[in-house]
């Protein structure tokens, strides 16, 4: 995915953000926090891996079917996207 080599420090910023929130949970039931505040950490680590999740399929479809030089290789990046949002909506 070398396209997104120009975007790379802001999602690596944004999965370390997702990391300390992780962490943030994991302390959080090691000190035996209270159930509804581990549960809005984990509401806000969902959010925040949803958005990180749209970004990059929407990189993918704007690079790889979009932007693709040829009918095959729009048709592969296309099937890519199909698989991937077949896993992802499991």
């Amino acid at each position: 995915m070398g396209h997104l080599s120009r975007d790379s420090s802001k999602l690596i910023a944004r999965l370390r953000r997702i990391k300390g929130q992780v962490e943030g949970v994991e302390r959080a039931l090691e000190s035996d926090a209270d159930c509804s505040e581990v549960l809005r950490q984990i509401a806000s680590i969902r959010g925040a891996m949803a958005g990180l999740t749209n970004e990059m399929l929407e990189e993918h479809l704007r690079s790889h079917v979009v932007g693709a030089p040829t009918a095959s290789d729009r048709e592969h990046g296309a099937e890519e996207m199909i698989q991937i949002l077949k896993s992802y909506l499991k």
